[in-house]
């Protein structure tokens, strides 16, 4: 309670930056009657199916993921007659990520009655598995065992594993692990011979002469050095296309579906889109699929592209096949589409029925990920009709579907009829939370209704829900949206020393930025004070940047006595401020502050090079006898 009301003493100061208004009015429907009329868009059906698969892929993971494994599951595997190919081991394994023993189990299973199903993706995909659930004891003996096999570690998984060790804390084995992929490079001799392939294919456009030069080298050929190629290609995707049709035609060597899927994943680009499509038509008449890793990373790259278009058609792709996505791959691709300006629409009831008729129900999720992108278009009536299926099927609207509505009429500047939305969840028993709150508080931000904004923060406080560092931040941002510093740093003080708020660093970055810009050097130093209480690590380059240009020598004293929690800050601390006096011509400011400094800095080895160089650049000839005798001690003590 008290610190509610610490809250709410603080936007006293804030409030008397903007005019505010009444308080907004309560509604007694859903949505307003603006947004009552039907749907263009047809309903979804809303009848519970049970999820059916008759593919057998997805039935040996169901034996699998429903039993311990033992002999007994053994036999029953065996009698499902598996074809134990490259896309099905990667579709299993996949599904097992959170599994590691199992993936272990049918891993070692599947090498026993099919030999072949080894390959270097699968190996990094157990590698990923072991290192992601903490089983270091497997993970090492996978990656002996790897090498032992003659299978290669890729950079991206290194690297990938290696982000797992440091993020754990598991310094040793990130070092060891390091140590192994770079003594694997020096003795691997195909390494050589890829850079020469790679050399040859970057050095001009394909033609007879590469080709010749390749046959030159008398490679022999492998998955694993194919797969090497082609990564090293991965930025020129048609003249990895034509090196993988080059080694497609040589008589000692036939693609598979390991190595299609490696070039799948380096045309699927913008920049090769139209040969991506055509190698998926190429796989299909060859008899292979695209593996579920595979379409996993291209589909991301799709997303993250901006390609919608072709991430909603591979998806369908997948879902026609025997290795659908799952139901987080559905979810995620509805949250891309949706978070565009301006969602296409078409896209989501693509993915939407292609999902219902592969024999899904539609989930929670599901709706939601349709929802989202109804609101964010502004088609406030297929929303509702959404919410009112998703309520026949029998889930209820939580704050996620209140929030995605909130989000939606503050996007259409609708924001009376946004608060209401809050009103209308406490009446049907949903307590707005913390991220319905900031995202209602943001779209006012957005709009530069800050008053409002203010308004809105002041209830939610009334309402016992506690502010958080994102809302902080939005509010900070919506101040300096609208030139009010002060109002932003205010602000920010009272919630950190009396309601004990933690802002993010960047939010402390940002404000101290702009109080820079304006010359306030004193709050932007308070602002570095409460960074360290909070131990956030320390954050020189502005004021480093300002003082040498603008402050004075005891603006430079102040900061480096503030920039460290200990007695003093460290040497390099003090060079660089000396430094950027320096750089700036303000020899004699350099010279004052090291008055100032403590008698180990004085006499440090490395500040009496620093000014006794300085000197002997800046001083003229009649004083340089002087300057000379005084270098190894610049104060002369």
């Amino acid at each position: 309670m008290a610190r509610r009301k610490a809250i709410l003493t603080s936007l006293t100061l804030a409030n008397s930056l903007f005019s505010t208004r009444s308080s907004h009015s309560q509604v007694t429907r859903f949505l307003p009657s603006s947004l009552s009329h039907q749907s263009r868009f047809p309903p979804f059906t809303t009848n519970h199916r049970i999820m059916f698969f008759s593919s057998k892929p997805h039935s040996l993971l169901e034996l699998v993921l429903a039993n311990d494994w033992s002999e007994i599951l053994e036999t029953e595997l065996e009698t499902l007659n598996p074809t134990l190919t490259h896309e099905t081991m990667v579709y299993v394994l996949k599904r097992l990520d959170k599994e590691p023993q199992k993936a272990s189990d049918f891993f070692n299973w599947a090498c026993g009655k099919n030999g072949s199903t080894q390959s270097s993706p699968i190996y990094s995909i157990l590698l990923r598995i072991f290192v992601q659930n903490e089983s270091m004891k497997q993970f090492w003996i996978t990656l002996r065992v790897m090498k032992e096999r003659g299978f290669y570690l890729d950079e991206e998984t290194y690297l990938t594993i290696l982000g797992v060790l440091k993020r754990a804390k598991k310094a040793a084995d990130a070092t060891a692990l390091t140590h192994f992929y770079n003594r694997m490079l020096q003795e691997n001799a195909m390494d050589s011979v890829v850079q020469k392939v790679v050399n040859i294919v970057l050095q001009s456009e394909w033609n007879n002469d590469v080709a010749e030069k390749l046959e030159g080298l008398g490679i022999v050929l492998s998955d694993s050095f194919v797969i090497r190629v082609l990564k090293e290609l991965r930025n020129f995707p048609l003249k990895g296309l034509s090196f993988f049709h080059w080694v497609g035609c040589r008589p000692d060597y036939d693609h598979n579906t390991v190595t299609y899927n490696a070039i799948a994943r380096v045309l699927g680009r913008d920049d090769s889109i139209e040969a991506f499509w055509g190698l998926v038509e190429e796989m299909k008449n060859a008899g292979h699929e695209i593996d579920i890793d595979t379409y996993i990373k291209i589909s991301r790259q799709f997303q993250r592209s901006k390609m919608m278009g072709d991430a909603v058609k591979l998806y369908e792709l997948m879902m026609d096949g025997p290795y659908k996505p799952s139901l987080q791959d559905c979810s995620v691709l509805l949250r891309s589409i949706s978070a565009s300006d301006n969602p296409d629409l078409s896209l989501v009831f693509r993915v939407a029925k292609k999902f219902e008729a592969t024999g899904y129900s539609l989930s929670k999720a599901v709706y939601d990920g349709i929802h989202r992108s109804l609101t964010s278009a502004g088609k406030f009536d297929e929303a509702e009709n959404i919410v009112k299926s998703m309520r026949n099927a029998g889930y209820e609207p939580d704050n996620v579907t209140y929030s995605q509505l909130v989000f939606g009429l503050c996007k259409a500047r609708r924001l009376e009829e946004a608060c209401e939305v809050l009103d209308e969840m406490e009446a049907q028993g949903c307590v707005p939370d913390i991220k319905t709150w900031t995202i209602l508080i943001q779209g006012h931000c957005t709009a530069n209704e800050v008053d409002k904004a203010l308004v809105c923060f002041a209830k939610m406080i009334e309402k016992n829900c506690d502010p958080d560092a994102d809302l902080l931040d939005v509010l900070i941002s919506g101040f300096l949206g609208q030139k009010k510093l002060d109002g932003a740093y205010q602000l920010l003080i009272e919630l950190v020393n009396k309601a004990h708020l933690r802002p993010w660093q960047a939010t402390y970055k940002h404000l101290i930025e702009k109080l820079l810009e304006v010359r306030k050097l004193e709050e932007a130093i308070s602002l570095l004070r409460l960074m360290k209480k909070q131990n956030y690590p320390p954050f020189p380059e502005p004021f480093v940047q300002y003082i040498s240009k603008f402050g004075t020598v005891e603006d430079a004293a102040e900061f480096l006595k503030a920039l460290s929690s200990k007695e003093y800050p460290s040497m390099s601390a003090y060079l660089h401020i000396f430094n950027s006096f320096f750089n700036e011509g303000r020899h004699s400011e350099a010279k004052d502050l090291l008055f100032k400094c403590p008698h180990h800095i004085r006499k440090h080895s490395e500040i009496c090079k620093l000014f006794g160089s300085a000197e002997s650049k800046s001083t003229t000839p009649t004083t340089t006898t002087t300057t000379t005798q005084s270098s190894p001690n610049p104060i002369g003590t």
